[in-house]
């Protein structure tokens, strides 16, 4: 599907802090977990922005505030030019009909007491798309539609392997027909035999639909096949913003080089000839981050001018963004 100039998601200095509270009876908060701390970015119509980074950096938490599964801290997240923030009941919810999400975990994010035919069904009800023999047949056709057997309506989850499970919960994602689909990490819990088919499978829906992606992964491997552009995020801050091509040939931040470095190549002879990137320490922990940039307490590059204050994305020519004073 080519990418057209046209911004769908807008996301506006995002924060997502978590309170921390202390006492058995009148608890009071002594502080806060700042899993997304400041990010900016946008998705155009028709693109697939791949988020990575470490776990526990901030991107599943990143993907549920866009969908206002949590309430933002701060910022703004602007969907076809409409801030979500300002949205409530009936009016929240007609636009989430067009942003959907498959969930990282299939044996989890289903419902075992519920069959497929309601699992799939039960947004085309929320939302008054389809009732009786019309949810039946779209139900069928969905099923179809991701690979699998349209007579399965009536088994239920536990039924279906791991596989199997994550086409269902890509089922109940088209099932209201959005624009826009927040991938959480769809293949992480899977076999490597099964990965490449899911990934065939979000990419010809892509094409099929005119979906566009934030796809959410620790995979560079994965992100680097799927992705137009990618975000490379380090405990709640985006560190380097940039094309595919460009971010992947010629990294510019200090932890972007360092976790490329670590992804193997299959040709011995360049294999032997690479620098492999150490990291010193431990990620610091997002209820105190260190000051200025999160980054410089394992930054090889690091002066002291970077604990001093927080380096902004800035680009750098080409639509290639990083959050580095030493670029």
């Amino acid at each position: 599907m080519p990418i057209g100039d046209e911004i769908l998601l807008d996301v506006k200095d995002l924060k997502m802090y978590f309170p921390i509270k202390s006492g058995m009876v009148f608890q009071r908060k002594v502080g806060d977990v700042k899993a997304v701390d400041g990010i900016s970015f946008t998705v155009k119509k028709g693109e697939t922005l791949g988020l990575v980074g470490e776990s526990g950096c901030g991107k599943s938490t990143t993907g549920r505030a866009i969908l206002q599964l949590y309430r933002p801290t701060a910022g703004q997240v602007l969907f076809e030019g409409e801030n979500l923030g300002d949205l409530r009941g009936n009016k929240l919810r007609k636009v989430r009909r067009k942003m959907q999400m498959i969930f990282q975990d299939p044996y989890a994010s289903l419902n075992p007491r519920q069959s497929l035919g309601s699992i799939i069904g039960e947004p085309l009800v929320i939302h008054g798309l389809a009732k009786g023999k019309d949810k039946q047949e779209r139900v069928q056709e969905l099923l179809r539609i991701v690979g699998l057997n349209p007579y399965f309506v009536n088994r239920y989850p536990h039924e279906f392997s791991g596989g199997q499970r994550q086409r269902i919960g890509i089922a109940r994602a088209l099932a209201v027909q959005p624009s826009f689909i927040i991938c959480d990490e769809p293949i992480s819990a899977l076999d490597v035999s099964i990965r490449a088919q899911i990934l065939n499978l979000l990419e010809d829906l892509q094409e099929q639909f005119d979906l566009t992606y934030l796809f959410i992964a620790h995979d560079l491997s994965v992100v680097r096949h799927i992705s137009d552009r990618v975000a490379v995020m380090y405990l709640g801050r985006i560190a380097e913003l940039a094309d595919r091509k460009a971010l992947y040939e010629n990294p510019l931040h200090p932890y972007t080089k360092a976790l490329l470095s670590a992804v193997p190549i299959p040709d011995p002879t360049v294999e032997a000839k690479r620098e492999r990137i150490i990291l010193t320490g431990d990620v610091p922990s997002p209820v105190k981050p260190p000051a200025g940039c999160n980054f410089h307490t394992r930054c090889p590059m690091a002066i002291p001018q970077c604990s001093q204050f927080v380096p902004p994305l800035v680009d750098k020519g080409g639509r290639h963004h990083v959050a580095c004073i030493r670029v």
